[in-house]
């Protein structure tokens, strides 16, 4: 899940710098499978050209090095056609010739400046150093440099404070030497990208709801009374993670959203009624009480169609419904007091808001005279 990346020149101070690493974040509550890639090191044959020996002999350290790869590892000159098959020709010296160091030593390669008396070719060991080193077996490379990488898992907390733990645990403790430095990667900045993503689009959502229900119902007061419903909506999926154990996640902040419309959809019924019987002339006390009953059934169907559909989910093994279980807890647990509080809730602002609207019209209405005018009469 998450990945500690560090950079730099040296193989041994990276992993050295990696031990040290590993050490801290195996002291981080949560962080779980920690694991350091390994630098392992295998026997190589190391064979380094001696340019003034060469030089000596007019032997170029280019075409001696690619000598020593044809004779060594091969070279592909032709391709064998056997029947519908093809296999590749390959040149190189026999077994017995390269298998061994000192055979190794013993390769002939051209050295133009002899004369034809000695034949014009040496060993190779006159122009170059060849001996059995313990080498890395793999050098890893990102973004041109070396690097070495940290990995570990989260388990018994969430994911961000693991992270942040982690964080300032390394930057603390972990001195980097100069042209060392360190990334963070992983399953968690994916989840980052995407929370990112889905808050700014949430966001962008919730703005064109509003324009949305102003152009419905005119006025952004009766706009903010519908969406008075997400924060109901929100404790509920709050209180179920929070009981479930479970973290939030990107399935979690889809839940949100979902919710968030099915919330929105009940505030647009009850709303909308109130607006009806208002318009019927009736008195406000009425609207609240008789609308509110009267849209009690489709909101609680509303509620349920939803919870049905996502009750399964909560049963049996969680095994194949990792995505899924966080949305449904989500879901189910913000509908129960979206629904119940929606219908005491935006109901009371709603008769509030209103009694403020109805004192404000007439605190500001203009008093009409009703003292009659008195005709003038000439003297």
């Amino acid at each position: 899940q998450i990945a500690i990346k560090i950079y730099g020149e040296k193989l041994p101070t990276l992993y050295e710098l990696g031990l040290q690493a590993q050490g801290i974040v195996q002291s981080v509550p949560g962080a779980v499978d920690v694991n350091l890639e390994q630098q392992i090191s295998v026997p190589q044959v190391t064979i380094t050209i001696d340019r003034d020996k060469a030089a000596r002999y007019g032997i170029n350290v280019g075409e001696v090095t690619d000598d020593i790869q044809t004779a060594l590892n091969g070279d592909t000159v032709s391709t064998v056609l056997e029947g519908s098959r093809s296999f590749d020709l390959t040149l190189r010296l026999q077994d017995d010739s390269r298998s061994t160091v000192d055979a190794i030593r013993e390769i002939l390669v051209d050295a133009p400046a002899l004369n034809p008396p000695e034949g014009g070719k040496i060993p190779l060991r006159q122009v170059a150093d060849i001996q059995v080193q313990d080498e890395p077996y793999a050098i890893s490379r990102e973004n041109v440099h070396r690097v070495i990488v940290l990995g570990f898992n989260v388990q018994g907390r969430d994911l961000s404070s693991v992270i942040a733990d982690t964080q300032k645990q390394v930057a603390a403790k972990l001195k980097l030497p100069p042209g060392y430095y360190i990334e963070y990667g992983g399953q968690f900045e994916s989840q980052r990208q995407a929370n990112r993503t889905l808050f700014g689009l949430g966001a962008l959502s919730l703005f064109g709801a509003l324009l949305l229900l102003y152009k419905a119902f005119g006025t952004f007061r009766e706009a903010l009374i519908v969406l008075f419903n997400l924060p109901l909506a929100l404790i509920g999926g709050i209180v179920a993670l929070y009981v479930a154990g479970a973290n939030m996640s990107v399935a979690a902040v889809i839940g949100f959203i979902t919710l968030f419309g099915i919330a929105t959809r009940n505030g647009i019924i009850l709303v909308g009624h109130y607006n009806q019987l208002r318009q019927a002339g009736r008195p406000l006390d009425e609207v609240v009480l008789q609308g509110t009953l009267d849209r009690l059934v489709p909101v609680l169907m509303t509620g349920a169609t939803a919870a049905l559909g996502l009750v399964p989910l909560m049963f049996g093994s969680p095994v194949g419904k990792e995505l899924e279980l966080p949305l449904a807890q989500v879901v189910l647990g913000g509908l129960v007091t979206a629904t119940l509080l929606n219908m005491v809730v935006v109901p009371t602002v709603y008769y509030r808001v209103e009694q403020w609207r109805e004192r404000r019209e007439q605190k500001h209405a203009s008093p009409l005279s009703s003292a009659p005018l008195q005709p003038r009469t000439s003297p």
